[in-house]
């Protein structure tokens, strides 16, 4: 039980901790991970010294939670800091002898006389420009909005490109007071050339490949034990690395099509993005997950909407028919007291409403109240599967449904829901412990991520009933099952 908690849990911390902070700060991400998991490190050993059925004391709860989270925040702190000139912190006097140097005057990204073709970029019916304010690398527009979003935002930006031809980043955004405005920074990409780019492409596809044959090794490896096989026999036969193709064929497929999915919708709308990488690890469950980057920004809200669901909507899709499979050839064991969500060996399908609805449809007659899980590997990635789905649609920051929300809602209110969604979970942890660091990992998140360059135009209703079924969908996940469902399904 401790062994797939620990399993189960560090790979959610992981992914968290990679899609929230990697790209904000320079301290390790793997050094962050471990910080986070060492409260759990400790419980667990000490569950393996004195037995379950002693309680741990208090300070050996809090002692390293409080520790651990401080430390967290320093690292943290530290590896986002900027450097700073060290001339700061020092004040000299000037010698009389010393010349007089003229204050630095600051960087403006135009020249004074390109104002006037600035301001001619935004006609007066489309959206009238009030005041713009020059900073070291930013110009801000603020004035009126006359026209459609959309509209104004592509005519405008076709204007500075051919006034200031691909000089400028053109971003639309809502402000504060809830008036949009357009903010110019320079493009520092523009001078680049797409030589060498086939090269790139290249390096990627075998790196990619690479990436993907060893995390095949390592999650079969790991899947051999969870079919049973202990290390010391994988040691001395590695033939029998073989039975753990299943469990490996299917969390990669999984992996796999959620990254495809962001992958491909980022093709679709023009978003340079590399190919999926996974990350292979000899232990824990063979990989740390795959990952892509975005290399260009987003034009729009609608292509951030569509980004971010096309990764656990096309990962769910693959985790249904592979967890009804695994399900059906699951082995049904009566509840005792190992029984809970984190436990293959005797999972409690009633800890989430999908997974006991799926268990039901699986199973059928054989599944009554009194019944819990020993799952076969191909369930265990499947229901690995579904913990990957429903961290990532978790409405906070930057992750994908963080990005959901903030398509969906705008960027004021997804940092308003981000932190109910904080709570909300905090309070379910007071009920389900499982989901304890998890909720810890969320409020030390950044609620705020990367606006698209239109982040004004609101999405149409077709992709606002999407997110609702994905928001629906993350709540079938985690929620338990409630006792007069379970009546109706006789589970």
């Amino acid at each position: 039980m401790a062994f797939w908690f620990l399993l189960v849990l560090g790979i959610a911390t992981y992914l968290v901790v990679q899609r929230s902070v990697a790209n904000i700060t320079k301290t390790p991400v793997w050094l962050l991970w471990l910080v986070l998991m060492t409260p759990a490190f400790i419980l667990t050993g000490w569950t393996l010294i004195k037995g379950a059925t002693q309680s741990p004391p208090p300070g050996l709860i809090i002692i390293p939670l409080v520790v651990c989270l401080i430390l967290y925040w320093t690292l943290f702190l530290w590896g986002n800091k900027t450097p700073t000139n060290s001339s700061q912190n020092q004040t000299t006097e000037p010698k009389p002898t010393d010349n007089p140097v003229p204050e630095a005057l600051p960087v403006r990204p135009i020249q004074p006389e390109e104002e006037r073709d600035l301001r001619d970029c935004f006609p007066w019916s489309v959206y009238y420009v009030q005041n713009i304010e020059y900073r070291p690398q930013a110009i801000i527009c603020r004035g009126q909005l006359r026209t459609n979003p959309s509209q104004a935002y592509q005519q405008i930006r076709n204007n500075i490109e051919q006034k200031f031809s691909n000089r400028f980043l053109l971003i639309f955004q809502e402000g504060m007071d809830g008036k949009p405005f357009f903010i110019l920074v320079p493009n520092n990409k523009a001078n680049q050339r797409n030589a060498g780019n086939s090269i790139n492409d290249k390096n990627q596809v075998i790196k990619a490949l690479t990436l993907l044959l060893l995390t095949l090794v390592t999650t079969s490896f790991i899947g051999a034990q969870i079919s049973g096989i202990e290390v010391k026999t994988i040691a001395s036969d590695m033939t029998l690395i073989f039975n753990g193709l299943p469990y490996s064929l299917c969390l990669i497929t999984i992996l796999g099509i959620h990254e495809l999915g962001h992958y491909s919708t980022a093709r679709f709308h023009k978003i340079k993005s590399t190919l999926p990488f996974f990350i292979p690890v000899p232990w824990f469950l063979g990989t740390f997950g795959a990952f892509i980057q975005m290399r260009s920004p987003i034009p729009n809200r609608k292509a951030l909407f569509d980004v971010s669901i096309a990764g656990p909507i096309a990962g769910f899709i693959a985790t249904l028919p592979l967890i009804l499979w695994g399900l059906a050839n699951s082995e049904v064991v009566p509840i005792n007291e190992e029984t809970g969500l984190l436990n293959p060996n005797a999972l409690n399908p009633r800890y989430s409403i999908l997974l006991a609805i799926l268990s039901k449809l699986a199973l059928g007659n054989e599944l009554t109240s009194q019944s819990a899980l020993d799952l076969h590997p191909v369930a265990v990635a499947g229901l690995l599967g579904l913990i990957v789905t429903a961290l990532n649609l978790m409405p906070v920051g930057q992750l994908d449904g963080g990005h959901i929300v903030h398509a969906m809602f705008g960027q004021r209110m997804a940092i308003n829901i981000g932190r109910i969604s904080r709570w909300l979970l905090l309070l379910l942890a007071l009920i389900r412990q499982e989901f304890l660091l998890w909720a810890i990992i969320l409020f030390l998140m950044p609620l705020i991520d990367e606006p698209a360059l239109n982040d004004v135009t609101e999405l149409d209703n077709t992709r606002d009933f999407l997110g609702l079924m994905a928001i629906t969908l993350l709540l079938l996940i985690v929620l338990p099952l409630p006792t007069f469902l379970a009546r109706i399904l006789q589970i």
